[in-house]
């Protein structure tokens, strides 16, 4: 069964289009990975700051080697460089590595637009799709 990665992100109201920019310029690499099924990048509606960031793995083992692939490291260097001048960093990461995304500052670009983040794992027990 597949197995379901979730980046949680924190990201201030004012970052929102922000991060949104980022996500949107990704190299687009992860969907070329070996494994990999499928991505989304949830807005949250109301009461809330937390945005998902929701993929789908064949396996934990081809997620890992997706984040640990020189691929997702030049997809993101390439989504950073797009999004802002001088570079940047979407906040959090398509897929994620584990430990999440990176709230802290030192980077470039004005730094990240998430202020917290945390990666949930989950493997898939029982799915359904349209009839």
């Amino acid at each position: 069964m597949s197995v379901v990665k979730i980046n949680v992100l924190t990201v201030p109201a004012e970052q929102r289009a922000t991060l949104e920019a980022r996500f949107g310029g990704r190299a687009g690499m992860v969907e070329r990975a070996d494994g990999f099924e499928h991505f989304e990048l949830l807005r949250p509606v109301e009461g809330t700051d937390t945005y998902l960031v929701y993929t789908r793995w064949r396996s934990e083992e081809d997620f890992q080697a997706w984040a640990s692939s020189q691929a997702f490291s030049e997809g993101h260097r390439q989504a950073a460089a797009s999004a802002t001048p001088g570079g940047g960093h979407p906040g959090g990461h398509p897929g994620g590595r584990p430990g999440g995304g990176h709230p802290g500052g030192g980077h470039p670009g004005g730094g990240p637009a998430a202020s917290g983040a945390q990666l949930w794992s989950f493997e898939v027990v029982q799915q359904a799709g349209p009839k």
